[in-house]
């Protein structure tokens, strides 16, 4: 009761929170886009030249076994304490599932399906867009749920460190257990989790939409 009546019933307080989780989505959608197309692009490389892989697979590795509330710091040493730190954490956090999705999706082809290809003589890039990428696109929607989440994560993680600019809802949620106003916290909390839930649902309707037609998994 008091949950509902200090958060969702007081509109100013309700409004405070949702402005903020406007703020936060915001920095979540595009850390997710970039951590989307950077991981793609690697992945990719990584699967035509193991030499890439060799060099950058390593490092993705240690990326993704620091711990992003030690880095979180680091980040606002280096770039300052606006949105684009803010972004870049989202893009660190969800950066790994990304490239380790893609790259398993792309190496999972059938190989007949490759002999048939060399059979026709098939270029290269005909064979990465004809066949490998298509076929890694059940991999790369797991990746992208799984990232989806942890760059509202990112978002969230990010708030408590840069204070500069609007407040996101994690820097409300920081404000709002400073002053012990459980009411609105677990709103902010609540609020957070439902945004979390939707992005991943819509990856999840994006991969029955386009993957569903032809693959077990997006029927399912």
């Amino acid at each position: 009761h008091q949950v509902v009546a200090e958060g969702f019933l007081d509109w100013a307080r309700f409004h405070e929170i949702l402005s903020a989780l406007v703020v936060s989505a915001t920095v979540a959608l595009v850390g997710l886009a970039i951590a989307s197309a950077l991981g793609m692009v690697f992945a990719i490389l990584m699967s035509q030249a193991p030499w890439i892989e060799r060099a950058f697979y390593p490092w993705a590795v240690v990326l993704q076994t620091i711990p992003i509330l030690a880095i979180g710091p680091l980040v606002g040493f280096w770039f300052g304490y606006g949105f684009w730190s803010k972004t870049m954490v989202c893009v660190l956090i969800a950066l790994f599932p990304i490239i380790t999705n893609t790259l398993f999706g792309l190496r999972s082809v059938d190989p007949g399906h490759h002999d048939l290809f060399t059979l026709r003589r098939a270029s290269r890039w005909r064979r990465l867009s004809r066949l490998e990428f298509p076929g890694a696109l059940p991999a790369v929607f797991t990746g992208l749920r799984i990232s989806a989440g942890l760059s509202v994560i990112g978002a969230i993680v990010g708030d408590f460190f840069f204070r500069q600019g609007e407040p996101g809802i994690g820097r409300l949620i920081d404000d709002y257990t400073r002053s012990l106003d459980s009411g609105p916290m677990f709103v902010a909390v609540i609020v957070s989790s439902v945004f979390g839930l939707a992005v991943f649902w819509l990856f999840g309707l994006a991969a029955h939409m386009i993957v569903g037609p032809w693959h077990e998994s997006g029927r399912r």
